[in-house]
């Protein structure tokens, strides 16, 4: 999933930085904690296809890409989004 998560990222907005952390390990036998590990990422990104944009702008910019893996099994997505304002 974490490798999922990069490759569409990347591909969406050709980030000058991109970390993807998965942090499932943090929320073991938590609520949302599926069992598999791959259910909570913190992505930081930094694009200029996010110079402009709002936070929230950013945001869906981001789940609109992600959507697949939003359905499909990830619970949490912390989100920390860098472009210029």
């Amino acid at each position: 999933m974490q490798n999922q998560i990069e490759q569409k990222l990347t591909q969406a907005f050709t980030p000058s930085h991109l970390e993807v952390i998965n942090e499932s390990h943090l929320h073991a036998g938590h609520s949302g904690d599926n069992g598999t590990g791959n259910s909570h990422f913190r992505v930081r990104i930094t694009a200029d296809a996010f110079d402009g944009k709002s936070r929230v702008e950013r945001h869906r910019m981001i789940y609109g890409v992600l959507t697949e893996e939003m359905n499909g099994g990830i619970h949490a997505l912390a989100l920390e989004v860098e472009g210029r304002v």
